[in-house]
């Protein structure tokens, strides 16, 4: 059955803006963006994900190449260029892409002198907002200017957690620049959902981590679990995401997931 046709509302109003944010690195952040993006499309939804991190890993785990392109949020941010320019077409249906190039990297250090240098993400998103159910800004694991430009663009934040041992580090520091987002740039923004990705079934540390999560931040938690798999691992390399590369999958099973518990809330 196509999960378009389910019959529940979803827990909030269409069209949502995401931003996915850890400033640890190698937490699966770029991984849950790709996947939970191709889930949603699945469902009939159309996504676009933002590419905001110089490495253009969200980019490429799509099957876009992201060298020599003409367009890129580069030039959205520093020209802006519009938003509809740079978005390409992915293998999913639903499913669309505004790829990073390496220029993005030197645009940290540009958007110090820029005007208006927080808000230009969210001014290119507008223009585009009612052609999308789901907007997923894929953040660097850095908390520059280029995450601040994808917090002040945001409605809620994702934030994948890795189940294993420093899950919860620097996790404050994320959250108190999502507070100072709040109060200077975006009274809307809030930390609506905690993933927690990377679980291995055989180690106790992995069920300890979770449990933890869920106790310091309740309903935010996903009921879903996202286990360490290699064909997970192997999927972005191959330019796709879970859902089309082993359908059947472990992982692409969680993902759907938690694709459903974002948008219909917990069964």
């Amino acid at each position: 059955m196509d999960e378009a046709l389910d019959s529940r509302p979803p827990v909030r109003a269409l069209p949502r803006v995401i931003a996915v944010a850890n400033q640890k690195g190698g937490v699966g952040k770029t991984t849950t963006t790709i996947n939970v993006g191709a889930c949603l499309a699945e469902m009939g939804l159309r996504t676009l994900i933002i590419d905001l991190d110089p490495q253009g890993n969200a980019s490429t785990g799509l099957g876009i190449e992201n060298r020599g392109l003409e367009t890129s949020m580069y030039h959205v941010l520093m020209h802006e260029v519009p938003l509809e320019n740079c978005v390409e077409p992915t293998d999913v249906r639903n499913l669309f892409v505004a790829p990073a190039s390496l220029d993005l990297a030197g645009a940290e250090i540009e958007l110090v002198p820029a005007f208006s240098r927080e808000t230009r993400l969210k001014r290119a998103i507008e223009a585009v907002l009612g052609d999308y159910d789901y907007v997923l800004i894929d953040c660097p694991p850095t908390l520059g200017l280029l995450t601040v430009n994808g917090l002040a663009a945001a409605n809620e934040v994702m934030v994948p957690i890795q189940t294993e041992y420093y899950a919860l580090e620097g996790l404050g520091q994320l959250l108190r620049n999502v507070d100072l987002v709040k109060k200077n740039l975006n009274p809307t923004l809030e930390v609506s959902t905690i993933v927690c990705v990377m679980y291995d079934a055989r180690t106790k540390l992995s069920d300890q981590v979770v449990q933890e999560v869920r106790a310091h931040f309740q309903d935010k938690v996903v009921k879903a679990v996202v286990p360490r798999s290699v064909r997970l691992s192997e999927a972005p390399s191959f330019g796709q995401p879970i859902i089309t590369f082993d359908p059947r999958s472990r992982g692409a099973v969680a993902y759907r997931d938690v694709a459903k518990e974002l948008h219909y809330g917990p069964a």
